[in-house]
C-alpha cells in the first residue's frame, strides 16, 4: 500500500486536482491519500499548523508539499518540519538554478511550474467570482497542455519505486524544471497544430504572472492595479481558449491521447475513443 500525503499551503492552479491525479475514477487499490489544507493562506502560522499532519500516526511513503512560491516564509517554515521525510516540493517558484540546486541538496524533490500563473490577487480587482474563473481557465491549460499528465507520471514513478519496496531516502525523487516547452512534451499531441496551440497556451500562461507580479506588489495607483490585473485575467482567459481549441483538434482526429490507471495502478493507454485501454 503506497500512502501519499499531501499538504497545501495557499492555492496554485494544479492545486485543484493534484491529490485526484493518482486516482481519476476512486477504483485503484493499493494507494492511500490524505490531504492537509490551510485554505488561502501560507504563512509562518499555517506552515506550522501542518505538523498536525504529522501527529495523526498516518506516516505516508512520501509527501507534496504545493504552494506559491516555495521560496517565501510560510513554505520555506514547512519545509524545516517535513525534511526528515521524503517531500516533493510542487511550486511556480523558485526557477534560478542555484535556488532549485539548494533545495535538491536539503533533499527535497521539486517540480517547479513556471506555467502555473499568478492570479491578479488585488482587491481593486479581484473577488470570489474572478477568482474562481481565474482558476478554471487556469485549470484549462494545465490539463489540457500537459501539466497533469507530468504530475501523474512523476508521483507515478515515485508510487512504483514504493511499491518495489523502497522507502526514506532510498527513493528518487523529481527534480523538474517544467517550462512550457517541458510540459508540452508529456501532453501526447499527434497533431503539429494542436501543439503549437498547447505551446502558445502555455507560454501565454506563463507571461500571466509576469504581468499580475507588479500589480500583486509593486503598483499603487487604482487604475494601474485594475488595468494590468484586467490585463493579465484576459490573456489568462485567451490562454484557456487556444488549449480547448487544441483537443478540439486532437478530438476531431480521434487522436486524443489517454492514460488511466487500471485497479491495480498500472496505466494504460488508448487514443482512439473507441478502443479498449491497454
Amino acid at each position: 500500500m503506497a500512502k501519499i500525503g499531501f499538504i497545501k499551503l495557499g492555492n496554485l492552479g494544479i492545486s485543484q486536482v493534484i491529490e485526484l491525479v493518482q486516482d481519476e475514477i476512486a477504483a485503484r487499490e493499493g494507494i492511500s491519500i490524505r490531504v492537509f489544507g490551510t485554505g488561502p493562506k501560507m504563512g509562518k502560522d499555517e506552515a506550522a499548523s501542518t505538523e498536525q499532519f504529522k501527529d495523526m500516526s498516518w506516516d505516508a511513503d512520501f509527501y507534496v508539499i504545493i504552494s506559491p512560491n516555495a521560496s517565501a516564509p510560510g513554505p520555506t517554515a514547512a519545509r524545516e518540519i517535513w525534511k526528515d521525510v521524503p517531500c516533493i516540493i510542487v511550486s511556480d517558484g523558485p526557477t534560478k538554478k542555484d535556488d532549485r540546486q539548494a533545495l535538491e541538496e536539503a533533499g527535497f524533490g521539486y517540480i517547479i511550474l513556471k506555467v502555473d500563473p499568478l492570479i491578479g490577487a488585488k482587491t481593486e480587482f479581484l473577488d470570489s467570482v474572478e477568482m474562481a474563473s481565474f482558476n478554471s481557465d487556469a485549470m484549462k491549460v494545465l490539463s489540457t497542455c500537459g501539466v497533469v499528465r507530468l504530475i501523474q507520471e512523476e508521483l507515478d514513478k515515485v508510487v512504483e519505486q514504493v511499491d518495489a519496496g523502497k522507502s526514506g531516502s532510498d527513493i528518487e525523487l523529481p527534480h523538474i524544471l517544467a517550462k512550457p516547452e517541458v510540459c508540452v512534451e508529456r501532453a501526447g499531441f499527434e497533431n503539429p497544430y494542436a501543439k503549437a496551440k498547447a505551446l502558445a497556451s502555455l507560454f501565454m500562461a506563463e507571461k500571466v504572472a509576469q504581468i499580475n507580479f507588479p500589480a500583486c506588489f509593486m503598483m499603487k495607483e487604482l487604475e494601474d492595479v485594475a488595468l494590468t490585473t484586467a490585463t493579465g485575467h484576459e490573456m489568462m482567459r485567451a490562454a484557456a481558449e487556444l488549449a480547448v481549441q487544441a483537443r478540439e483538434i486532437e478530438k476531431i482526429n480521434d487522436t486524443v491521447s489517454r492514460h488511466p490507471h487500471s485497479k491495480k495502478g498500472k496505466v494504460l493507454s488508448k487514443t482512439r475513443l473507441f478502443e479498449k485501454p491497454a
